[in-house]
């Protein structure tokens, strides 16, 4: 009981690590450009200084004051303007064009450089200007891609997340699936054993041993498929329009044939086209396809049709009612688990059949828009021709 508490809350700890260390790789790049924007204010403040060696009454101090300055905003690569209290330009270094220090560019330059760091006020030399370290300018970069980093980080840790729920969901329904095929096999064994008995009768009602022997053969079938769910498909030639013509086979006889009576038609150029698959798996899918036309037409007349042909190296089996169709409302998300028109419904089959078509058969399995009913269409990749 402990282990599986752990197991559920495995995906939870792992989106929150994921976010506390994301979190502290970026407030560290934060802390980092907050100390070279320090050591950028700390530097302007020692150049105000050496500028108050330009007033120093020394012979030669000003000289010496102003060679030191440069050097060391040079080597720094400090963006640097100087004004005076008129808000004239006395000095400037690093600016990333070459102009005289009376060209207007150096004092738009100057109001530029405030936007990155506050000025600095000296009353002796007067105001100076100064821009972000190289260093810091690449740390705000630095930032960014922290910031991006944290964006995929928590992306990742979301898809682990909710791959780590379906596989969990996944396995419920391999584990419900199995057991249900498991639970079917005495009734069926029961029913065989009915069938044979109202056969062996001198008089049996007509036909009703057949029906029963193929309700039997269907649920036999059901209880096969049940059991394949979770292992891997079968990859051989399967024929489409004779994959159709059993389905439809197997319906005809219980559609109803007095009040709103339905047809049920079958459109197939012979038992082809081949394509490759698991025929117990396609079979499946198209059974439920019929089943939710017919469910459509409940209570109206109406038709199916079961088109079968190939496109562009696909085999396509279309399954065409002319009920109400699917409200628009939840056309984008019909496929999804949940998703039902029907009262009572689960929502799982076209989400299944889904997973039939496209994961385990590489095709596709899509709603056609359609002035009036619905029309599902299944393609899937025909049989390579030998060369």
């Amino acid at each position: 009981m402990r282990r599986e508490r752990l197991q559920r809350l495995a995906p939870t700890a792992a989106v929150v690590l994921v976010a506390l260390l994301a979190g502290l790789s970026f407030g560290s790049g934060l802390l980092v450009l907050r100390h070279f924007r320090a050591d950028a204010s700390a530097m302007s403040r020692l150049y105000s200084d050496l500028f108050g060696g330009l007033n120093d009454p020394r012979p030669g101090a000003e000289a010496e004051a102003l060679l030191r300055l440069g050097a060391q905003v040079r080597s720094l690569g400090l963006p640097l303007v100087v004004t005076d209290r008129a808000g004239r330009v006395t000095a400037a270094a690093n600016l990333p064009f070459q102009a005289p220090l009376d060209d207007p560019r150096v004092t738009a330059y100057a109001a530029r450089l405030d936007r990155w760091n506050p000025p600095i006020v000296d009353e002796t030399i007067g105001t100076v200007h100064y821009g972000p370290l190289p260093a810091q300018r690449n740390l705000t970069a630095l930032a960014v891609l922290q910031g991006l980093t944290i964006a995929v980080m928590v992306a990742v840790a979301i898809f682990a997340y909710r791959n780590a729920i379906a596989a969990q969901r996944d396995r419920l329904w391999v584990a419900m699936a199995r057991e249900a095929a498991h639970q079917m096999g005495t009734p069926l064994t029961s029913l065989q054993g009915w069938i044979e008995r109202v056969r062996s009768r001198p008089t049996p009602p007509p036909g009703l041993a057949d029906h029963l022997a193929a309700d039997a053969e269907r649920l036999d079938r059901v209880a096969q498929r049940f059991e394949r769910i979770g292992n891997p498909a079968k990859r051989e030639p399967v024929a489409l329009g004779a994959l159709a013509d059993r389905v439809a086979g197997y319906f005809r006889p219980r559609l109803p044939k007095r009040a709103n009576p339905i047809e049920l038609r079958l459109e197939a150029p012979g038992i082809g086209p081949m394509v490759v698959g698991d025929a117990v798996l396609l079979e499946w899918t198209l059974e439920s396809l019929v089943k939710n036309a017919i469910d459509a037409l409940q209570g109206r007349a109406g038709t199916i049709i079961l088109r079968v042909g190939a496109e562009q190296g696909l085999g396509a089996i279309r399954v065409i009612d002319d009920g109400p169709g699917v409200p628009r409302e939840i056309r984008r998300t019909l496929f999804e688990p949940g998703i039902t028109t029907k009262r009572g419904g689960w929502g799982i089959g076209l989400a299944l059949a889904r997973r039939v078509v496209e994961d385990a058969h590489h095709g596709r399995l899509e709603l056609e828009p359609t002035d009036k009913g619905a029309s599902f269409v299944i393609r899937i990749p025909l049989v390579p021709v030998a060369a």
